[in-house]
């Protein structure tokens, strides 16, 4: 990180994905490059993004998180301009650094849409980041990344907002039959020895759940993608949905997750969701974050902060 200094714009930095069927392929050679995933794991990838249409929504809801931070700050009078720039797919890193450039920022604050940080959700950015700033040469701007933010009361406000819609679905279960389980992305143990990652995970799900009145929960991964010989972290979502009582129910918060995309849609939405009906437990799956006002106002604040 640069040294600290005045940010005049915003970089919202997300990981990206196809818009139509013909991008799938690409998109996931961009993901993929240099990493050792199984060729039938990518083929799988495949056909979940075309059970979901051919496309992923994470583009889109990015730019509706962009567009209501820009309004956010327009109604607070803060003149940042907002870019967005995607690891995977575009608009590119690259693409977003050249716009804020344009706009004569000097010093962008990168939001990484990570609320946890690992090599794999934080690293990886902050290294598209600098590979697009020495493309871009000498005029791009610099940059600043915020400190950890997921125990920020309006990041633990917005994601126990979309569990409580997700408890009110269950109006009429007994609540001491519902299971409280978070989900967040499963990566590699030797990669979560290295970081923050499962202990920030933690401390988020604790101050989520207390706003919820839940006492207990459980924090289950997903979406593992790596050589079945490696370790990765555990339990998984559909072996924890398979081990509840036949006729209970669940509320999973994938709380890893700050927009729908095929992790989501697919993993919990149909892959979690069969485990469930296979065990007789009703599931209800919680909506990720988006744009819910408290999560924007939480990134609006961060740059107002950034400013001064």
């Amino acid at each position: 990180m640069a040294s600290a200094g005045r940010c005049d714009g915003v970089m919202i930095v997300g990981f990206g994905g196809p818009t139509r069927a013909e991008e799938i392929r690409p998109f996931l050679d961009n993901v993929l490059r240099g990493r050792p995933v199984p060729r039938e794991r990518y083929e799988e990838v495949v056909r979940h993004y075309e059970a979901l249409g051919g496309r992923s929504p994470y583009n889109d809801i990015t730019m509706r998180q962009a567009a209501a931070l820009r309004e956010r700050l327009q109604s607070d009078a803060i003149a940042m301009p907002v870019e967005v720039g995607m690891r995977n797919w575009e608009p590119y890193v690259v693409d977003a650094m050249v716009a804020l450039e344009r706009a004569g920022v000097h010093r962008a604050l990168c939001f990484i849409m990570s609320a946890f940080r690992c090599e794999a959700s934080w690293e990886r950015y902050q290294a598209a980041v600098r590979a697009a700033r020495e493309a871009i040469g000498p005029r791009a701007p610099e940059v600043e990344y915020p400190e950890p933010w997921h125990t920020h009361p309006r990041f633990i406000s917005a994601v126990a907002d979309r569990g409580q819609a997700a408890f009110a679905r269950l109006e009429g279960i007994e609540r001491a039959r519902i299971s409280l389980i978070f989900t967040a992305h499963s990566i590699p143990v030797t990669m979560a020895s290295q970081a923050r990652y499962v202990e920030q995970l933690a401390e988020s799900c604790e101050l989520v759940a207390k706003r919820l009145g839940a006492a207990r929960w459980t924090l289950a991964y997903q979406s593992r993608s790596g050589s079945p010989r490696e370790p990765w972290l555990g339990p998984d979502i559909t072996a924890e949905l398979s081990n509840l009582e036949r006729g209970s129910a669940a509320v999973v918060v994938p709380i890893g997750f700050l927009s729908d995309h095929v992790e989501v849609l697919y993993d919990l939405d149909i892959d979690a969701a069969r485990a469930a009906r296979e065990a007789g437990v009703r599931m209800e799956r919680a909506a990720t974050v988006g744009d819910h006002p408290e999560f924007i106002a939480m990134v609006a604040e961060i740059a107002r902060a950034s400013r001064e």
